[in-house]
């Protein structure tokens, strides 16, 4: 009997889940040890590092676990830390064999990469950006965003993944890997998060190509995302030296050009898709921020003009060919004190106020990349038949 009751709660404290690392603690090999004497369930576990953050979190929920087995009445845990080797251990099994450094987003795989770009800032990009990424995860895809733009990173505070000071917890690391913060189901990595706790939140990030390059580099490679269906990456604007980069690591991925209706606005972007489709990469579509808003006495207000969205998309059509089919405008996002309001507050649109139509277009845009992952067809399988 005592040999059942230790089954179970070993079963029920295995099945706790990671908050970081998303799996369970059994799978983890993070459960040490479990006996029962009488009806005390004596637990031991192992978190990755010392000073985990979420270390109260799993022990409540561990014990919590226990409690709840038929026949416990309370619980004696013990927490430890798992030694350098098996941490090691951890890591090369959580990249499924894959060397150091090794970017898990390479052309075999089925994480659809898409590169949000802009040929100019201030068109939104990084806003809509958030809530696309949101909007794809309520829909129950595993969704990660990498925030590319280095010198002018906005992800955090967007998500809401900020502290009073206005900074973004610091990604927590297992040796040489490192855990994304999660928001709204989103995995998320920035730059922001990297930034000397001595500086204040609004300190700017003076790089030159090199060092970008090398940052975009390894939240590729030292991010564990995990399994994903959708990794977003919100792009610097123009054709600097970071659209070079993702170019030639990703040459695979795929672009969505962010434009505002007006001309100054949709004549750079055109440039931004040209040089994504000159690395290969594939423009599927164009999104029009800060299109005409109704009014309450029904007029319409276009700010910004209009007609940039269509423009940027059939100039790109236009340079792809007749053979690569027409590029799409995806969406006209209006102009919307809602979609303003909650990038200032960090809750995004979609979630705050799906009804409002900034976030019915980009649920379009959601949509549109849900209902087309990224296929097999052209591409070996990781298996050898017989």
């Amino acid at each position: 009997m005592t040999g059942d009751l230790s089954a179970a709660v070993r079963a029920a404290v295995g099945a706790v889940t990671d908050p970081e690392l998303r799996r369970p603690l059994a799978d983890l090999d993070m459960v040490r040890g479990v006996e029962v004497s009488g009806a005390v369930a004596h637990v031991r576990i192992a978190l990755t590092i010392v000073g985990c953050p979420a270390a109260d979190r799993i022990s409540r929920e561990v014990t919590d676990a226990a409690a709840s087995v038929p026949g416990i009445d309370s619980v004696d845990l013990a927490v430890g830390v798992m030694t350098p080797a098996e941490r090691q251990a951890l890591t090369e099994r959580l990249r499924g064999g894959r060397a150091a450094r090794q970017m898990p987003f390479g052309p075999d795989s089925l994480t659809r990469v898409v590169a949000v770009t802009s040929g100019k800032g201030g068109v939104g990009k990084s806003t809509l950006t958030a809530n696309l990424a949101v909007a794809l995860a309520a829909r129950g895809l595993a969704v990660g965003l990498i925030d590319a733009d280095v010198h002018g990173f906005s992800i955090p505070a967007l998500l809401g993944l900020t502290d009073d000071d206005g900074r973004p917890p610091a990604p927590t690391r297992i040796d040489d890997l490192m855990l994304p913060p999660v928001a709204y189901g989103v995995k998320t990595i920035s730059i922001g998060m990297f930034l000397p706790r001595d500086q204040p939140a609004s300190a700017a990030v003076a790089w030159r190509g090199p060092m970008l390059h090398r940052t975009v580099s390894q939240f590729l490679t030292d991010v564990f995302f995990g399994d994903l269906d959708i990794l977003l990456i919100d792009m610097p604007p123009g054709t600097g030296d970071v659209a070079i980069s993702v170019g030639q690591l990703l040459p695979h991925a795929d672009v969505l050009v962010v434009t505002t209706p007006q001309t100054a606005a949709s004549d750079v972007a055109v440039r931004s898709g040209l040089v994504a489709a000159q690395t290969g990469q594939q423009v599927i579509g164009v999104v029009e921020n800060m299109a005409a808003m109704t009014l309450p006495d029904g007029t319409s207000l276009d700010l910004f003009g209009s007609g940039g969205g269509a423009a940027v998309a059939a100039a790109l059509s236009t340079a792809a060919g007749p053979d690569a089919g027409a590029v799409p405008l995806l969406a006209s996002v209006p102009l919307s004190p809602a979609l303003r309001r909650g990038g200032d507050v960090g809750v995004p649109v979609v979630v705050a106020d799906p009804t409002d139509p900034a976030a019915v277009e980009i649920a379009r845009v959601a949509d549109a990349l849900a209902t087309h992952p990224r296929g097999l067809a052209g591409r070996p399988l990781p298996f050898t038949p017989r």
